[in-house]
C-alpha cells in the first residue's frame, strides 16, 4: 500500500528554499530595534504619566493630598473638584476671557499674515526682500522690551480695563513669525497658477482669496495651531495688561488660583489645570493630520 506524496509547486519549493536559506537578522540590527522600542516606551511613560498623575490628583481631597503619598490613588473620588474649579475658582470665566482675547487675535494674525506672505512671494514689486527682513527683525525683539511702552500707550488712549490691549499685542507680536512662515509656504507654490489666473483676468484680490488660500489651507491650519498655543499659554502679556479680576485669562487665573480660595486647594487647582490641558489637547488631536500635512507643505518647491 503506497501513500501518494503531495508534490509542491515550483513557487512553493522556491519559497521554502528561500525560507531555509534566508540569513538570520544581524545581532546589531536586532539590538537597534530593541533599543528604539525601549526609547519609544520611555518617551511614552515620560509624556503620559504626568498627565495621569495630574488627573488622579485632581480627584483628591485636600487632606487626601496632604496626608498620603502624592503617588497614591484617591481615597475618595472627588468629582466635585471640577465643578468647584469651574464656579468657585472662576475658571469658566477665565476660559471665556482667553477665548475672547485669543480668537480675534488669531483671526487677524492669520488673515494679515497670509496677505503679507502673498504680497512678499507672489507679487513682484521693488523692496519686497527688504520688507521681509523687517518682519524677520520683529521676531528678534523680546516681548519684555515693548511691554512698558505699550502699557503707556494703552493707558493714555483709554484702552486699559478692556481686552483690547491683549488683542492688539497678540496680533502685533504674532505677525512676524506668521508672515515668515506664510512666505515660506507661498514660495513652494507654482507661479504658473497665478500667471494663468492673471491672464484669465483675475484680480490680485481674487487670486489671493480664491486661488492661493485654498492651496495653503493646511499651512494656515498649522500656523494657526502654533500661534494658538503661543497665545493661549501666554502669561507675561496677560499679567501685565489685566489688572481686573473680571478680565483675567486662564493662565493668570491659574497663577492666582490659591488667592481666590485663601489657601491652596490642591484638588480644585489640579482640576482647573486639567480643564486647561484638556482643551488644548482636544484642539491638537482634532487637527493633528492637517498639521502633519502643513509641516511638509513648504518643504518641497512645486
Amino acid at each position: 500500500m503506497s501513500v501518494d506524496t503531495p508534490v509542491k509547486s515550483p513557487a512553493a519549493q522556491t519559497s521554502s528554499a528561500s525560507a531555509r536559506t534566508a540569513p538570520p537578522v544581524p545581532l546589531r540590527r536586532r539590538l537597534g530595534r530593541t533599543g528604539v522600542r525601549a526609547l519609544v516606551a520611555v518617551l511614552l511613560v515620560v509624556e503620559i504619566y504626568p498627565l495621569v498623575w495630574m488627573f488622579l490628583t485632581s480627584l483628591k481631597s485636600n487632606s487626601d493630598y496632604l496626608d498620603h503619598s502624592t503617588w497614591s490613588l484617591p481615597t475618595h473620588w472627588m468629582w466635585s473638584n471640577y465643578s468647584e474649579a469651574w464656579t468657585t475658582g472662576h475658571i469658566g470665566r477665565y476660559v471665556q476671557n482667553s477665548l475672547l482675547a485669543v480668537l480675534p487675535s488669531l483671526a487677524l494674525v492669520l488673515l494679515l499674515g497670509a496677505a503679507a506672505g502673498f504680497a512678499l512671494q507672489v507679487m513682484v514689486w521693488k523692496g519686497r526682500n527688504l520688507t521681509l527682513l523687517v518682519f524677520l527683525a520683529g521676531i528678534m525683539v523680546p516681548a519684555q522690551m515693548i511691554l512698558l511702552p505699550l502699557f503707556t500707550v494703552y493707558f493714555r488712549t483709554g484702552l486699559s480695563g478692556t481686552l483690547w490691549p491683549l488683542i492688539l499685542t497678540y496680533t502685533g507680536t504674532g505677525l512676524p513669525l506668521t508672515v515668515f512662515m506664510m512666505a515660506t509656504y507661498y514660495k513652494s507654490l507654482p507661479t504658473e497658477v497665478f500667471e494663468a489666473a492673471t491672464i484669465d483676468g483675475a484680480s490680485i484680490l481674487r487670486s489671493f482669496w480664491s486661488i492661493s488660500l485654498p492651496m495653503i489651507r493646511n499651512a494656515v491650519l498649522t500656523v494657526g495651531l502654533v500661534q494658538f498655543f503661543f497665545l493661549w499659554n501666554d502669561l507675561l502679556v496677560a499679567l501685565t495688561f489685566t489688572d481686573n479680576q473680571d478680565l483675567r485669562t486662564v493662565q493668570v487665573g491659574l497663577l492666582n488660583f490659591s488667592g481666590d480660595f485663601g489657601s491652596t486647594q490642591y484638588g480644585p487647582l489640579f482640576a482647573a489645570i486639567c480643564i486647561n490641558v484638556l482643551g488644548t489637547l482636544v484642539v491638537y488631536l482634532f487637527l493633528n493630520q492637517k498639521v502633519m500635512k502643513g509641516l511638509t507643505g513648504g518643504a518641497v518647491k512645486g
